[in-house]
C-alpha cells in the first residue's frame, strides 16, 4: 500500500512538472521582438546602404543632404508595401506607452514634461518611409524617457513628434514607423 501511495505521488510530481511550461515574462518578450523587429530593418538598411559611395570624412553640408535622399530611395524599394505598425505592432505599441508613462509617473515626470514643452513642438502628419522633414527641428527625446525605453541601434533613433514616438533611421533621415499618442495627453 505504501509502494503504492509513493508511485502515485511520483506519477503526480513528474506528470506535474511535464505539463509546466516555462514561463516567459510578457514584457521582456514584447521587448524582444521589437529589438529583433529593429535588427531586421537595421540589415536592411545596411544592405541599402552597401552600394553607395560612402560618405567621406569631412563631407560638406551639401553632400549629406543627397546621400540620404539616394539611401532612403533604396530603402524605400526594398520595403516599399512597409506600413505603420510592421515594427511597432499593436502589443509593442502598447508596451512602449507602458514604459513611457511608467517614466511619466515617476520622479521624473515635472522634468520629462518640462523637457517637452521646451522643446519646439513638431507636429507633422506621419508616414512611414516618409522623410523627416528638414526644415523642422529634431526634437531630442528626454533622456530620463530614453532611461525607460529599449536601446536602439546606431542607426535608429527615438523622436518626438506631437504626442507620436517615432522611430527614425537617422542617416536616410525617414520614419522608420511610430507609435500614435504614445506620450498620452501631452501637457
Amino acid at each position: 500500500m505504501r509502494r503504492a501511495a509513493y508511485t502515485v505521488c511520483v506519477l503526480l510530481a513528474v506528470s506535474w512538472v511535464s505539463d509546466a511550461q516555462p514561463r516567459v515574462n510578457a514584457d521582456a518578450a514584447l521587448t524582444a521582438d521589437f529589438l529583433q523587429r529593429v535588427t531586421s530593418y537595421v540589415k536592411l538598411h545596411k544592405e541599402a546602404a552597401a552600394g553607395l559611395p560612402p560618405l567621406k570624412p569631412g563631407t560638406h553640408n551639401e553632400g549629406i543632404p543627397e546621400y540620404e535622399r539616394l539611401l532612403r530611395e533604396r530603402i524605400r524599394e526594398l520595403r516599399a508595401g512597409a506600413k505603420q505598425g510592421d515594427i511597432c505592432t499593436p502589443a509593442i505599441s502598447a508596451e512602449l506607452r507602458r514604459l513611457i508613462g511608467m517614466a511619466m509617473r515617476g520622479a521624473d515626470e515635472k522634468r520629462i514634461r518640462e523637457s517637452l514643452r521646451r522643446a519646439e513642438p513638431v507636429i507633422l502628419s506621419l508616414h512611414v518611409n516618409d522623410p523627416f522633414p528638414e526644415e523642422l527641428p529634431l526634437q531630442s527625446t528626454p533622456p530620463t524617457l530614453l532611461l525607460n525605453l529599449p536601446r536602439l541601434p546606431p542607426e535608429v533613433d527615438y523622436r518626438i513628434a506631437g504626442n507620436s514616438l517615432v522611430l527614425r533611421d537617422a542617416t536616410a533621415n525617414m520614419v522608420v514607423d511610430f507609435v500614435p499618442n504614445a506620450l498620452g495627453g501631452r501637457k
